[in-house]
């Protein structure tokens, strides 16, 4: 009967799963920011009037 102390990983297996979830996390930031600097970019070329209708103000944009 085989138990959870007795199994273990293939040689390298725990190193390959670190570089995957690196790369995956990188991957994510990367869209991330992206996204925010879509974002911004929008905002800014927004009135100052219509900032205000949606509740914010320049200032807000540099925080997003």
């Amino acid at each position: 009967m085989a138990t959870t102390a007795n199994i273990h990983a293939p040689l390298g297996a725990v190193a390959v799963l670190r570089v995957v979830d690196t790369v995956l996390n990188a991957k994510s930031a990367f869209r991330d920011a992206r996204e925010a600097r879509i974002t911004r970019r929008a905002l800014s070329r927004l009135s100052d009037a219509q900032l205000t209708d949606i509740g914010l103000t320049r200032d807000d944009i540099a925080k997003i």
